[in-house]
């Protein structure tokens, strides 16, 4: 049985490198660090972080070999621990750990090999571009196009003319059908991408479906989390931006159009040609309305339910959606009213 290699890690001074920031005083800057993990579970060998008071009593009692720390947590770093204070600890505690361990930002192959298609269908007009792998079990529809370095993954199915960029990854059982995607995306384990969205039209003796025509258009740097769903526009393509993360479980309707870099967590349901304008935020749980509008940089609070559009920038909640404050105003009263009848 082969041994598995252990990583080599960093030292401290590539560390504090890639923080931007100084070597602590006195410091070893030769000591390697091989791994992250919590302030709890730390041990000599590895980074932490620190981004919230919550996690005060754990960052006393850390053996992590350092730990990144905004200032005012400075103090309460143990001696075996060497602080080094930063001003976004999560933010350098991903660049660092993207260094320490590249291979976990993207699926790995379970089986597949580059270049290699045995146990796959491959239609003869598929164009597959170098260093593609494909685990057992893909089928590869007619005039598909991979770029290279695109990682796929067992039972993946591609429908005709799905275009997959460059430096992909594709997790095991996703099915992708009428997608352009861009480079450097990742679907996750089970996503479905491109099947019909949801449109009938009603009648008294019966509904009759309406064909769905358009595609779904994905760009580059894009996450889409396990069992989510983005269906096809049914005209036009229903589309999601560069640099967006989508969570778990989140369904995309037609013709919804997502802008660059939101992040939408898990269990969002957003109904047919919604526009979530670029930098938008959404708290899992919720539902956005078909053909609302959410402005550019607008938080929504989990649980929430939309039916109005939403202005840019601001930050809205409840059940219906209104903005915080004035969410916050009426749970206040009515906690208040509540009280009051009890001690009546």
């Amino acid at each position: 049985m082969s041994q598995i290699s252990q990583p080599s890690g960093l030292a401290l001074a590539e560390l504090v490198e890639e923080a931007g920031v100084p070597l602590p005083a006195s410091a070893d800057s030769s000591m390697r660090l091989q791994s992250g993990a919590s302030l709890e579970a730390a041990q000599s060998w590895h980074i932490a972080y620190i981004d919230h008071a919550r996690y005060a009593n754990a960052l006393r009692t850390t053996q992590a070999g350092a730990c990144f720390v905004p200032e005012r947590f400075a103090h309460m770093v143990p001696p075996g621990t060497i602080p080094i204070i930063v001003r976004d600890p999560r933010l350098v505690y991903a660049r660092v750990l993207a260094r320490l361990h590249p291979e976990a930002l993207r699926a790995a192959p379970l089986l597949g090999s580059a270049n290699v298609t045995e146990r796959c269908f491959v239609h003869p007009s598929a164009q597959i571009g170098a260093g593609v792998v494909l685990d057992p079990g893909v089928v590869i529809g007619e005039r598909v196009f991979i770029g290279a370095g695109t990682t796929i993954g067992a039972h993946v199915v591609l429908g005709p003319d799905v275009v997959i960029g460059w430096d992909c990854s594709i997790g095991p059982s996703v099915t992708i059908t009428h997608c352009n995607m861009g480079d450097r995306s990742i679907i996750h384990t089970g996503a479905r991408i491109g099947q019909d969205g949801f449109g009938f039209a009603m009648s008294a003796s019966g509904h009759v479906k309406v064909p769905q025509l358009g595609r779904v258009t994905i760009g580059n740097d894009v996450e889409i989390g396990a069992n989510s769903t983005v269906d096809r526009g049914s005209g036009g393509d229903t589309v999601i931006g560069d640099g967006t993360k989508i969570d778990n479980l989140v369904q995309v309707a037609h013709n919804v159009r997502i802008g660059r870099h939101c992040v939408i967590t898990a269990q969002v349901g957003i109904a047919g040609s919604a526009v979530l304008e670029d930098y938008v935020a959404v708290g899992g749980h919720s539902a956005i309305a078909g053909h609302l509008r959410i402005g550019q940089g607008a938080q929504l609070a989990a649980a929430s339910r939309f039916m109005r559009d939403v202005p840019a920038g601001e930050r809205w909640g409840g059940m219906p959606a209104k903005p915080l404050r004035e969410w916050f105003r009426e749970q206040t009263t009515l906690k208040k009213l509540a009280k009051h009848r009890t001690g009546a």
